[in-house]
């Protein structure tokens, strides 16, 4: 008896929608509205007591090995880094939290991009431990409400 099976290691992605792609009011709308949710550029001046632009690009670094070593899909890095500016924005962070912070912006990513997106599990071992994946998954709530309550302040 043999099995038929569909399995790969192809991944799988929608086929490009011609009627979002060919539409110009699409791009302007998006550039239109763009602005609104860019995150504030001196973020650092404003917000931002203990963290330093050089803590910024250790961790957009350090995100951005652990995104090619785990092979995620371009957006993934992009996304995760956008999610990273918005909160730090917002939000006054401990430098002992940015790692965390930064875990949690991929695994937020990894989940709307990604097929299979990244553990909780995975993230920890790549901080060494320094966090545990409990942890990751309550900041990660945290992370995603914390930017709209600050704004309601």
């Amino acid at each position: 008896m043999e099995l038929l099976c569909c399995e790969g290691d192809t991944v799988r992605r929608a086929q490009p929608d011609p009627a979002l792609l060919l539409d110009d009011r699409v791009l302007h709308n998006l550039l239109t509205v763009e602005e609104r949710y860019l995150p504030q550029c001196s973020y650092f001046k404003c917000v931002q007591k203990d963290i330093q632009p050089f803590m910024r690009r250790m961790v957009a670094t350090w995100m951005l090995e652990v995104c090619e070593e785990q092979r995620c899909e371009e957006e993934v890095f992009p996304m995760a880094m956008n999610y990273l500016d918005r909160f730090l924005a917002v939000i006054p962070t401990r430098k002992c939290h940015l790692q965390l912070l930064g875990a949690v912006c991929m695994f937020l990513a990894s989940k709307l991009k990604e097929t299979i997106p990244l553990t909780a599990e995975k993230l920890c071992i790549y901080t060494d431990n320094s966090i545990k994946p409990q942890e990751l998954l309550v900041s990660s709530l945290i992370t995603m409400y914390a930017p709209f309550l600050a704004r309601e302040t």
